[in-house]
């Protein structure tokens, strides 16, 4: 297909630091075709269309556009050129009007002066090409999301573009707001414009899209027809899995016949946004619940919910037997809760303060009197955390910064159980940090919950939650669509689910 390609990436290397970000990646796209890019976090996608746009200089490689070397500068010079990026969080100007939104950057002048009717006339053109009828001089926030990622698209195809990259375009819309997107799409490919889509949901990609790339770990892993693959094959190939293989246990975690404790945590039927649809599960004394699910499935959205970070709009939680419904994360803390986030630089360290000031943040109430923290309660409570969880520091004034991804990982873990908590979110517990320290935090992990801690444990590595977890909730698209337990955990029952779950009711499969 490389002589009728618009667009030809070949062997794309880019580093970071000396680790790489994409290792001989490659993307084709043929005119007029409409083309799934999908991966796991951290596969490489936003690497590579940033490579494309400009925004990041490549290492290595060709990229052939429209049959010519292509290289740009910026993300403007590729839009310039025939290559128009509509991002997830769309990037326009909300209290400007519709038509200076459309036009912005190519405005039309007459005698030196912006031409108004021409303007007006021109983005009207470009949306009644999408059935799209609006005041054009009233202000983007005057219009819904939907009508804001069709301007968004208006703007792109003013600029002439013949290349028009989608990221995650229908995260914020509705079934009918779809409905209407991919009705503009199928009308580019018809008018010969070629679409990049970038999206986790599976469903759609079979809806709209000609053919897929697969890009798993900076690499280029599969490209398909969309006709040709099936869903299961979809989510191996991104997860880097084989169902016809034995599993690999090469994880830490060690599982047997355990007592059901009494239920700590349950949730009925949550819903958020347009990330949590229907979500129930439940957590008992003494076990490990994994969560699993594809990028965008819900996981860490509704560990949000739990812990108050984020409100829910329908549903109900309950722990113990009291009902559950925190305002704010202080409210789940005083339930018994702790909470290990997604991203341990961002939402957890406090990379200047010292591992004792890390460890003791949620715990500073308990150990201050008139405000002013007991310097010496601080000191015997982490330097028994530091014994206990093997933190490899030269002391409690060391800066956490200064430690391993492991050893930061532990303080947060400490920082929580110093709280004495019931119940405990643990999200991607294990991402960044080296193997020895990996078997470190699955061993610990399954020595809180040998105590009787009840533990939620969501990661995205697809061995760690088959052979941690005593039961396993699936979601898919912002719902829960299998339960797995014991001996009926395997890779192939999970990949099933998130490759092909049924939403309107929960399949359990116990022992």
């Amino acid at each position: 297909m490389a002589d009728a390609s618009l667009l030809s990436m070949t062997g794309i290397e880019k580093r970071f630091a000396g680790i790489p970000a994409l290792s001989g990646a490659s993307l084709d796209i043929a005119p007029g075709e409409i083309h799934a890019l999908i991966g796991q976090n951290g596969a490489g996608k936003s690497t590579m269309i940033k490579v494309l746009t400009g925004y990041h200089r490549r290492d290595a490689g060709e990229v052939l556009f429209a049959g010519q070397p292509f290289e740009v500068a910026s993300p403007n010079q590729a839009q310039a050129s025939g290559i128009s990026t509509i991002y997830q969080e769309i990037n326009l100007v909300p209290l400007r009007s519709v038509t200076e939104n459309i036009c912005l950057g190519r405005e039309a002048r007459r005698f030196g002066l912006l031409d108004w009717n021409a303007m007006h006339g021109e983005a009207e053109r470009l949306l009644t090409t999408f059935g799209i009828a609006i005041d054009v001089r009233r202000p983007l926030l005057d219009f819904n999301t939907a009508t804001q990622q069709m301007v968004a698209i208006a703007r792109a195809i003013g600029f002439s573009a013949r290349l028009v990259i989608m990221d995650e375009p229908t995260s914020s819309l509705d079934e009918g707001e779809v409905a209407m997107l991919f009705k503009v799409i199928r009308q580019l490919k018809a008018d010969g414009v070629s679409v990049v889509f970038v999206s986790h949901k599976l469903d759609e990609l079979y809806r709209v899209c000609d053919r897929v790339t697969i890009m798993r770990d900076g690499k280029t892993v599969l490209t398909a027809d969309m006709a040709t693959i099936g869903k299961l094959e979809l989510v191996s190939s991104m997860l880097g899995r084989d169902v016809s293989q034995a599993q690999g246990h090469a994880t830490a975690f060690t599982k047997g016949r355990r007592e059901k404790g009494e239920t700590v945590f349950s949730a009925r039927n949550l819903a958020a946004r347009q990330a949590v649809q229907d979500v129930s599960f439940d957590v008992r004394r003494g076990e490990i619940v994994g969560f699993a699910g594809l990028l965008g499935a819900g996981r860490t959205e509704t560990a949000r919910l739990i812990f108050g970070v984020d409100r829910s709009r329908a549903g109900s939680m309950q722990v113990e037997t009291r009902p559950h419904d925190p305002q704010r994360p202080r409210d789940a803390i005083a339930a018994g809760m702790g909470f290990v986030t997604e991203d341990r630089k961002l939402e957890g360290i406090v990379p200047e303060l010292s591992v004792a000031e890390n460890m003791t943040l949620a715990l500073l109430p308990r150990i201050s009197r008139n405000g002013v923290v007991s310097q010496t309660r601080q000191r015997e409570l982490v330097e028994g955390f530091i014994r206990q969880l093997a933190i490899k520091c030269s002391g409690p004034n060391q800066k956490i910064r200064e430690l391993s991804g492991g050893n930061q990982q532990k303080v947060l873990l400490a920082r929580w159980l110093a709280t004495d908590p019931k119940f405990l979110i643990l999200d991607e517990p294990t991402r960044g940090i080296d193997v020895g320290a990996k078997g470190e935090i699955q061993a610990l992990i399954r020595a809180l919950a040998d105590q009787g801690l009840a533990v939620l444990m969501i990661s995205s590595e697809l061995e760690e939650v088959v052979e941690g977890a005593d039961r396993v909730f699936v979601l898919r698209e912002g719902r829960t669509v299998a339960e797995l337990e014991g001996d009926a955990i395997s890779e192939d029952r999970v990949l099933g689910a998130m490759a092909d779950g049924h939403s309107s009711q929960t399949e359990q499969v116990r022992t």
